[in-house]
C-alpha cells in the first residue's frame, strides 16, 4: 500500500468535531494508513462550530473562488486547510457561508434537521470533487464516511463519470447506524436529477431517510464497510441481495489494520480485475 493514494471524505473527523464512532474511525483509519506510507488527504465540511483559530484553518486562495451550481443556484466554494498536529496530515474543509457558517452541524436548536441538508450534501460532494481536480491528485481509493458525504458515490459514478482523474478510483463507503432520524427534504431527488443524474438507484431517494441514503451509496460504491455493529434487517438484506464486496464490522482494536488489508486484498483487486 505504500505510495497508494487514498482520499478520505467524512462528515466528521476528530479533533475538529466531538468524538463519535464516525469521527474517530475516519481519523484513526486515515492516520494508520498515513503511518504506513499511504498518501492521504482528508476532506470534511467546515461546520460553523469548528474553531478556526484553535485549529489554525486558513483559506487556500488558489483553490477557492469557483461557484457550484446547486439546484440552479450559484453557490461560492471556499476551501480551507489545516494540519492535524503531530500527524503531518492535511485536512481540507469545504466551506460556504450559506450552508456551513451556522453554529450547528445537522440540526437546529429544536433538534430538527435543517431543511437544506440535502443541498449541503450535494454542495459537499461537488466541492470535494472540484477541489481534488484542482489539486490534480488522482486517488486510488476514495473512502466515504457519514451520511452527509454519501452522495459522493453517485456523483462520481454519474455526474463526474467522464473525469479522467477518477478513471481508476475505487469507491469504498462506510455505513454507520442511527446518524439521524426522520428524513431529509423530499426535494433531494429533484435536485439530484437537476444534475442529469437518473440511474437505477435514484428512485430510492424519493423517501430520503438515512437508510435509503445508505442504500443509494451501496448501489454506487465498489465496496462497503460496516462501520457500526448492527443495522436493520432490511438494510442487512439489501446488502446481501446486492452482492457487494463487504468488510464486516471491526472492533476498535482491530479496525485500522483490517481496513488497510481490505483495501489491499479486496478493493485494489477490483482495480486490477
Amino acid at each position: 500500500m505504500k505510495d497508494k493514494r487514498i482520499l478520505y471524505v467524512s462528515s466528521e473527523v476528530i479533533p475538529y468535531l466531538p468524538e463519535t464512532e464516525l469521527s474517530s474511525t475516519a481519523f484513526n483509519v486515515a492516520k494508520f494508513a498515513h503511518s504506513k506510507g499511504v498518501q492521504t488527504r482528508i476532506f470534511m465540511p467546515r461546520f460553523g462550530v469548528i474553531n478556526e483559530r484553535r485549529h489554525q484553518l486558513h483559506e487556500v486562495i488558489r483553490l477557492s473562488g469557483m461557484n457550484l451550481i446547486i439546484d440552479d443556484m450559484d453557490m461560492p466554494l471556499i476551501i480551507k486547510v489545516a494540519s492535524i498536529p503531530k500527524e503531518r496530515m492535511q485536512v481540507y474543509f469545504i466551506d460556504n457561508d450559506e450552508y456551513f457558517k451556522r453554529k450547528a452541524i445537522y440540526t437546529d436548536e429544536d433538534d430538527q434537521l435543517f431543511p437544506d441538508n440535502d443541498e449541503r450534501m450535494i454542495f459537499f460532494a461537488k466541492g470535494v470533487v472540484e477541489t481534488v481536480k484542482k489539486l490534480n491528485w488522482a486517488p486510488d481509493i476514495i473512502h466515504v464516511h457519514g451520511w452527509m458525504a454519501s452522495l459522493l458515490p453517485i456523483y462520481l459514478k454519474e455526474y463526474y463519470k467522464e473525469e479522467p482523474i477518477f478513471a481508476d478510483s475505487k469507491v469504498v463507503t462506510s455505513l454507520y447506524n442511527n446518524e439521524f432520524e426522520g428524513e431529509l427534504n423530499k426535494g433531494l431527488i429533484n435536485k439530484v436529477k437537476f444534475d442529469k443524474i437518473d440511474n437505477d438507484s435514484v428512485p430510492i431517494l424519493e423517501n430520503p431517510t438515512q437508510e435509503n441514503i445508505l442504500k443509494n451509496a451501496i448501489l454506487n460504491s465498489d465496496a462497503i464497510i460496516k462501520g457500526s455493529d448492527s443495522y436493520s434487517e432490511d438494510l442487512e438484506q439489501f446488502i446481501k441481495d446486492n452482492n457487494v464486496t463487504v468488510l464486516d464490522y471491526q472492533s476498535e482494536e482491530y479496525l485500522t489494520e483490517a481496513y488497510l488489508d481490505f483495501y489491499k486484498e479486496n478493493v485494489l483487486e477490483l482495480q486490477d480485475s
